[in-house]
């Protein structure tokens, strides 16, 4: 391909977004319209902790390759963000009390026991890649965020209305993100649009948010077969009561 202008990079990281974003998992579709019963999204809430909870590690893995203390002060606010600044703090911790509102053990939540193994794997998968990938696609992994608002956004609007057994104190973890994922969006776009000038460097931006994409995809896929079509839990993993 030819080189793009920054403008036009944008609109293709944005039509990657359009077309792989995992707002159109059918798993997705099933939470967002109330078609999940309690036990499929307690499943849904237990093995997205696992990616919460690397978030963190994926950041700070990060953060010791950048170059500048500027680049780091900027990524450091996502360690805070998901960790806190204190114990009890930060979107794991809100993550947590999510899962014990729709009726999880948050000891059990945290101990992995009940984890999919295909969440297991997507979820090492991305935090590899940021480990061992350029600087350059590791941020530009993280530009689901570009697209994450509107999921949010869909996701209490849709749980609240179809589930009783949710309620916005449960939800709680979503409400800093509309601010913070915007935010930190900004921040990787614009260091992508200035640093991703030729040709291959476009197209590594471009298949690291693909990668990242299939990242979450991956994850639904790995839930719909377990919990929904048809179901088939593997050995070990969280079995719905009743």
């Amino acid at each position: 391909m030819s080189v793009l202008s920054p403008d036009d990079l944008e609109d293709a990281l944005r039509a990657i977004g359009a077309e792989r974003y995992h707002n159109r998992h059918p798993f997705h579709r099933a939470l967002h319209e109330g078609r999940l019963d309690r036990g499929q999204v307690q499943a849904w809430a237990l093995n997205r902790f696992y990616y919460q909870s690397r978030i963190p590690a994926k950041d700070a893995t990060l953060i010791a390759r950048l170059p500048t203390a500027e680049l780091r002060r900027a990524w450091r606010s996502r360690l805070i963000d998901h960790d806190g600044d204190a114990p009890g703090t930060g979107g794991v911790a809100r993550w947590l009390r999510l899962a014990s509102g729709v009726g999880l053990d948050p000891d059990y939540v945290e101990s992995l026991d009940g984890l999919l193994p295909g969440t297991r794997f997507a979820v090492d998968a991305y935090v590899h890649f940021v480990a061992g990938r350029s600087i350059l696609e590791a941020i530009a992994s993280s530009l689901t965020e570009l697209f994450s608002p509107t999921i949010i956004a869909e996701r209490v609007s849709g749980m609240l209305a179809h589930y009783d057994f949710v309620d916005r104190d449960t939800l709680a973890y979503f409400t800093p993100r509309l601010e913070q994922a915007p935010k930190d969006s900004a921040f990787a776009l614009d260091y992508v649009r200035a640093h991703a000038t030729t040709e291959e460097t476009q197209a590594a931006v471009l298949a690291a948010l693909r990668f990242k994409c299939g990242v979450l995809w991956s994850m639904l896929d790995a839930l719909d077969y377990a919990y929904v079509s048809p179901g088939h839990v593997p050995p070990g993993a969280f079995v719905p009561a009743g």
